[in-house]
């Protein structure tokens, strides 16, 4: 049986009984509104967990196996971007979003606000209040049906006292890989308000030909000296409930300002499991996650023709990197929370674009890293009840 058989063999019934928050949130209704995927991990992986497990290396992190883990993600970034990062300025920490707060509390100026280019990712949404962080919203804009930042809008954010950006490259929930040319751009507003950027690029090596991912920090010496990126490899070979992300820095004063013990604290939560697992999956499971940049490409093709075939009017266009679809619900309809009704009346449960900052409003972000059984059941399912909501 080939890989894809075997994803697609997976069923409804055997993700219920694992339970994971996707399929246990709601009950009896196909979950396609959290971020991960529903396929085994690699074999390197498991087997490296196993033998982590034999060994019973369950105590706190031991410094060789995070030196380890540093130099796999060195060799990653290198070998798949061209970016040359000494693994002593990879930091461990448990997720993306503690490398966030730990860059709003201590790389950016008391009281600066964030600058979010919308929709974005759900926390980055509540994050900043938690800091006691104004965030500036800047939709992005619309250009050929392409999403693209809105520089002038960046622009004015900064000169309203923004401090921060937030760049999320490739791009949740819109599913955008930016080029080299829009990245330098950005760049150019940022460096001109002495600004700084954090880079949330923990999909990057989930990236569909002939798109290329650009890390933002690599592009020159500007975005190096002024980027705090954050990467790992928890969504690309399905690993976020063993947290391990990694923090890179770029520049000798951040370096300098991490080294602070009230900074590297950050470091502290980070799993031996998922350490050890990230180096296996960087390392040793590169053919595995080709195997699933196939399917998923696979998927995001299905979905489109699925929707065009039973939801015309659904809006789409086949996300550039992620797993990610950004579904336009505009033109069915629907009074009030698109995602409630599909929860409601179809049993299917996606994020209400809402959920993403003003500009979603209207769209739904669904999560097709699933079994493609069961990707077209659930668009049959919202077309039934759409079928329905107009016999009413």
């Amino acid at each position: 049986m080939s890989t894809a058989q075997e994803r697609d063999a997976i069923g409804i019934d055997r993700l219920r009984e694992i339970g994971s928050v996707k399929w246990s949130a709601f009950p009896g209704t196909i979950g396609a509104f959290v971020a991960e995927m529903d396929f085994p991990p690699a074999p390197p992986i498991a087997a490296a967990m196993k033998e982590a497990i034999d060994d019973g290396l369950t105590g706190y992190l031991p410094a060789a196996v995070r030196a380890r883990m540093t130099e796999a993600t060195a060799r990653w970034q290198r070998d798949r971007y061209g970016w040359d990062v000494p693994a002593e300025r990879i930091r461990p920490v448990p997720d993306v979003l503690t490398a966030l707060r730990t860059t709003i509390d201590h790389f950016t100026a008391p009281g600066a606000k964030i600058i979010l280019p919308t929709p974005a990712y759900m926390p980055f949404l509540t994050i900043p209040a938690m800091h006691d962080r104004e965030i500036i919203e800047v939709p992005m804009l619309v250009e050929d049906g392409r999403h693209v930042y809105d520089l002038d809008g960046i622009d004015r954010a900064f000169a309203d006292g923004g401090g921060l950006l937030i760049l999320c490259n490739p791009y949740n929930p819109l599913g955008r890989v930016f080029e080299r040319a829009e990245l330098e751009a950005v760049s150019a507003v940022v460096e001109r308000h002495g600004g700084r950027v954090f880079s949330d690029e923990i999909h990057a090596p989930l990236v569909f030909s002939p798109h290329v991912h650009v890390p933002y920090a690599s592009i020159s010496e500007v975005t190096a000296g002024h980027t705090v990126t954050a990467v790992s490899a928890s969504k690309a070979w399905n690993l976020p409930g063993l947290k391990a992300a990694q923090a890179i820095l770029s520049n000798d004063a951040d370096v300098e300002t991490w080294a602070r013990p009230e900074v590297a604290w950050a470091e502290h939560g980070t799993a031996n499991f998922g350490v050890i697992a990230t180096t296996a999956a960087f390392d040793d499971s590169r053919e595995w996650l080709a195997e699933t940049l196939d399917y998923l490409d696979g998927n995001r093709r299905l979905l489109g023709e699925l929707l065009a075939e039973h939801i015309p009017d659904m809006g789409y266009r086949a996300p550039e990197g992620t797993y990610i679809a950004w579904l336009d619900a505009r033109g069915l309809g629907i009074d009030g929370s698109p995602a409630d009704f599909f929860r409601e009346q179809a049993g299917v449960a996606i994020t209400d674009g809402i959920a993403c900052g003003a500009a979603g409003e209207g769209f739904l972000r669904f999560i097709l890293a699933t079994p493609r059984p069961i990707i077209e059941q659930a668009v049959l399912q919202m077309s039934a009840a759409l079928r329905a909501r107009r016999m009413a």
